[in-house]
């Protein structure tokens, strides 16, 4: 796993055990801790809902009850009314220190019951690390969970704060520093420091060697996805791309793309010479001839290649010469791990693992916390933001930008991770309004990468 700025650790409940036990005099020394994690929930819970009066803690029996304990404690010290009660409907703020990272499975009757009072009150929540009910390894959640407003959570961000679903039962998420020290964790967030990383066009380079890209795909019917992901190669920087889309479809090829060299799938040949990495799979299809290319692509392929879309149809898993990054969502992964898309949705970490080593590639499982998963289980989270995504062909645009990358010679790793941090960083730099589509993605991404 690549180390930098540019990745900021995420814990697993184990790993945050190891962080405390790594403390000055832990156990004897836990109080310390407990009472820094306290005092922080009271004061940002104050900071956030100044004009609340009361409030109900609702306190479990492990350590994530006594930071709530103590809460209270220094909340009653402000003035406030601060009560250690399952009696949520009189609050004005609930603060659920419920569960701890340590939970997993789901909440018993008697819990689940008063997670769903929490979540019926009306008010405001302030979750004390985790919202109660989500598995902080993973963001899991067997039954059901608090929807908080605020998370405040210690040392760093846990694992079930990133990823869906714990991710959007967070709310706004606040890191305190308790005085832990960092260890080795699995997984990673990636910033936009990632995009620093990505090799710019240097002035000894052609077009050749700054990047040469062959998007292969464009039946006839989708031959839009094929020029999305062709313009986003070209837009992500590459020097040359070039697309091989079925003779039927050329006509419109030439028509809708000016600058990328246009072959048929008969010549496929010629593109893979000049290309330094390919993307398979952008309106491809299903038909028995998209298939025999496919294969016979992938089965003599010593380049680094995405695989998107109908590439991903029915694939096998095969014996890669040269690095290779799959870019499904959920029902695609799930097709291919013989699953169904709920439980991908559900159990989106071990998902994108499952893909990683049954095919021995990069994994990239798109979504608002894109999972870029490796084959020996190391993970990578990168955090979109930007619900414009959701429209029909960012895939592509996402396709593109992965295979620009990997022809510029970046880690497949980093090049998943750095594209997916480019298309939501391209996105948010669009005014906010509705109605946005793949090509203005496009448009916008050469105002957000980094220069020289």
């Amino acid at each position: 796993m690549p180390e930098g700025s540019f990745l900021e650790p995420l814990y697993t409940a184990e790993e945050m055990r190891s962080a405390e036990q790594r403390y000055p005099g832990y156990p004897t020394t836990a109080r310390e801790l407990m009472e820094r994690a306290g005092a922080a929930v009271a004061r940002i819970a104050l900071e956030r809902f100044p004009e609340a009066r009361r409030f109900a803690v609702v306190c479990g029996g492990g350590s994530n009850g006594g930071d709530g304990r103590i809460a209270a404690r220094v909340l009653r010290e402000q003035g406030r009314d601060a009560v250690e009660t399952h009696a949520v409907e009189q609050a004005d703020v609930i603060v659920d220190a419920l569960f701890g990272t340590g939970f997993r499975g789901a909440p018993r009757q008697q819990a689940a019951a008063l997670i769903e009072r929490i979540n019926a009150a009306g008010v405001p929540v302030v979750a004390v690390d985790l919202p109660s009910g989500i598995d902080g390894s993973t963001g899991e959640s067997a039954g059901i969970a608090v929807q908080a407003n605020v998370t405040v959570t210690f040392h760093a961000p846990k694992v079930g704060l990133a990823v869906a679903p714990g991710r959007f039962r967070a709310g706004e998420v606040v890191r305190v520093d308790i005085g832990l020290v960092d260890v080795e964790t699995e997984h990673r967030l990636v910033t936009e420091h990632i995009l620093r990383l990505v090799p710019t066009k240097r002035p000894q380079d052609n077009k050749y060697s700054a990047g040469s890209v062959l998007v292969v795909g464009g039946a006839p019917g989708l031959t839009g996805a094929v020029c999305l992901a062709a313009q986003a190669a070209f837009r992500a920087d590459a020097g040359y791309v070039a697309v091989a889309v079925p003779e039927a479809s050329l006509p419109v090829v030439e028509t809708k793309l000016l600058e990328p060299v246009k072959l048929t799938w008969e010549h496929v040949a010629d593109g893979l010479a000049k290309a330094t990495a390919v993307a398979l799979g952008p309106g491809l299809g299903r038909t028995d001839e998209a298939k025999r290319l496919r294969d016979r692509v992938l089965a003599d392929l010593d380049l680094p290649a995405v695989l998107d879309a109908d590439a991903l149809h029915e694939l096998e898993p095969l014996r890669w010469r040269a690095p290779v990054v799959l870019t499904p969502h959920a029902a695609e992964l799930a097709r291919l791990l013989q699953q169904e898309s709920a439980w991908v949705d559900a159990h989106r970490l071990e998902a994108a693992r499952q893909g990683a080593r049954r095919f021995d590639a990069v994994c990239l499982l798109k979504g608002a916390d894109t999972i870029v998963a490796e084959p020996d289980g190391r993970v990578l989270v990168c955090h979109a933001e930007a619900p414009a995504l959701a429209t029909a062909g960012t895939g592509d645009v996402l396709t593109g930008i992965v295979a620009c990358y990997l022809a510029k010679g970046l880690d497949p790793v980093l090049a998943a991770a750095a594209a997916a941090v480019a298309l939501a960083k391209a996105v948010r730099s669009l005014p906010a309004m509705s109605g946005i589509v793949a090509s203005d993605v496009i448009a916008a991404l050469p105002r957000v990468l980094p220069r020289d």
